[in-house]
């Protein structure tokens, strides 16, 4: 019998009215919605439904908005009674893993990513900072550039390890221009520049990953139910104390999706159930092992299609 392990989207991954057909028809899912709102103190709940997309996209709003909807598909996947052997989250996405993993609060976790999403917004000045997806590159090849290059024109570095042939470099304004520019020195068929608000998961982060471990250390946390793999290490994370190290280390980290990925496989993982808005880690990780079978539980209907 395979392993199950339950994935969490991170950013990226929002849309106006994800979540909306839980939350009508399913009163688990109903309930965590609302008490976001009650926890943030402001109509989250509207924003995640009506928009505008504008607003919703501030990485501020962002995170707590797909944790929310995350947690309340989670909350409503439970009653199919599929219990996984492993969690694992891209970034922001890793919060619900621990919500998932009974190592930290939902309310907590609400207030934490909604505090992390205003530290990133606000670690780099406007404009100071990008990120590009590089595509077809080897990833010590891209890496190489980017030593390269951070000596040259700026600092830039590895911050989201996807999937063979996709990876995301991440810092500043000229260090990222120069790697799109000269991407195909690193064997990539093109670079894409990125609509983002800041150079994340990269050391340009540092101000936010300290802002981040202050909130973090008056955190209650468990040790985790469930092992958690983490971001920054790709390996299985339980202990309480670890989770709040890696939890501030995982803002100036790259994320090693792909890396956690294999070892789920390798530990026998052979079904993923992607939990919450869209399809961005059901379609990684299909590009990572296309034996693997993945399932999206994005929707009422999704839960209500499952069929074990």
């Amino acid at each position: 019998m395979g392993k199950i392990a339950f994935v969490f989207p991170g950013q990226g991954a929002q849309a106006v009215g994800m979540g909306k057909d839980a939350y009508d028809t399913i009163e688990a899912s109903r309930q965590i919605i609302d008490r976001a709102d009650a926890a943030l103190g402001f109509a989250l709940s509207e924003l995640i439904f009506q928009g505008p997309e504008e607003q919703l996209k501030q990485t501020a709003n962002t995170q707590p908005a797909l944790l929310a909807v995350s947690v309340a598909l989670l909350e409503a996947f439970k009653t199919r009674g599929v219990q996984p052997d492993f969690v694992a989250g891209h970034s922001l996405g890793e919060y619900s893993a621990l919500v998932a993993a009974g190592a930290i609060s939902y309310e907590d976790a609400l207030r934490t990513v909604r505090a992390r999403g205003q530290f990133m917004e606000l670690a780099v000045p406007g404009g100071a900072g990008a990120m590009a997806a590089v595509l077809g590159a080897e990833r010590a090849a891209l890496a190489e550039l980017c030593e390269t290059v951070s000596r040259e024109s700026g600092s830039v570095e590895l911050a989201n390890v996807n999937c063979p042939g996709q990876i995301v470099v991440s810092g500043t304004a000229s260090g990222v221009a120069a790697v799109v520019e000269r991407c195909k020195e690193a064997g990539a068929k093109r670079a894409i520049p990125l609509e983002v608000s800041g150079p994340f998961h990269s050391s340009l982060m540092q101000p936010a990953a300290d802002q981040l471990r202050e909130v973090l250390a008056g955190l209650s946390l468990q040790d985790a139910a469930v092992p958690v793999i983490a971001n920054v290490t790709a390996a299985p994370v339980a202990e309480a104390e670890t989770i709040r190290r890696l939890l501030a280390e995982q803002v100036v980290s790259p994320v090693l999706w792909e890396d956690s990925v294999r070892y789920l496989l390798e530990a026998g993982v052979d079904t993923f159930v992607e939990i919450g808005s869209g399809t961005v880690l059901t379609g990684l990780i299909r590009k990572i092992d296309r034996s693997a079978r993945v399932v999206s539980i994005n929707s009422a209907e999704a839960i209500e299609a499952y069929t074990g």
